[in-house]
């Protein structure tokens, strides 16, 4: 599942359900040792670090910076040639770990595009890939980033497939735009923004009711 941020107002219903689900099962600091243990034994006690900012360079718009914060809920991207994305939950909001911002709640979420609000409403999180989509509707247009494999997860503008984005949860992000796609500047902020908010993939729901039963398997 997604490792998995803005009013409580849903957005408008899309009239373009049919072509969002239509590829639903579509694949795609050295530090010291004073007490003498190795990094490995000092990185598994204290966790992974709660900001980490990672530069990528995307093959369509040049170097990007993607900066996580975890422990306040905070995601950033900026760059020369894509305007500046920001999110971040509600100040005094309990953060979900596996949530890399901390929370599904739309109410608790506030996005900004260059300083301007913009609506996000990320679904649950249940049992479906299409349980983890997180739509967001910003200047008369709408976006959603939805799983359509394991660890990946598709970026659609307004029924336009634009590619798949994938990011485990630390920060990190990778995308690969498709050969017949003209995605814009704004695409890629706020693919690079809820990829590193929520994470990416998740497991097709045969697999999930699998697991479901195994674990009310006695032994």
């Amino acid at each position: 599942m997604p490792k998995d941020p803005a009013p409580t107002t849903s957005l408008a219903k899309h009239t373009d359900d049919d072509a969002y689900d239509a590829h639903e099962d579509h694949p795609y600091d050295d530090r010291g040792d004073d007490h003498g243990r190795d990094d490995a034994d000092e990185y598994e006690e204290s966790g992974p670090e709660p900001v980490v900012e990672h530069t990528v360079d995307d093959d369509r718009f040049g170097a990007l910076t993607v900066r996580l914060d975890s422990e306040r809920g905070e995601v950033t991207v900026t760059g020369e040639r894509v305007p500046r994305v920001e999110l971040w939950r509600a100040e005094g909001t309990e953060g979900e770990d596996h949530i890399p911002v901390g929370t599904r709640d739309g109410a608790r979420l506030t996005l900004t595009v260059d300083g301007e609000k913009a609506e996000i409403d990320p679904a649950k999180g249940r049992l479906t890939r299409r349980s983890y989509r997180v739509d967001v509707r910003y200047a008369e247009r709408s976006w959603r980033l939805v799983p359509d494999s394991i660890p990946g997860s598709r970026l659609v503008r307004a029924g336009s497939y634009l590619g798949d984005f994938t990011s485990g949860g630390d920060g990190r992000v990778l995308v690969e735009w498709r050969e017949d796609a003209e995605p814009e500047a704004l695409d890629a902020a706020l693919g690079y923004a809820l990829a590193a908010a929520f994470g990416t993939g998740a497991q097709p729901l045969w697999m999930s009711a699998i697991e479901m039963v195994g674990d009310l398997l006695p032994g």
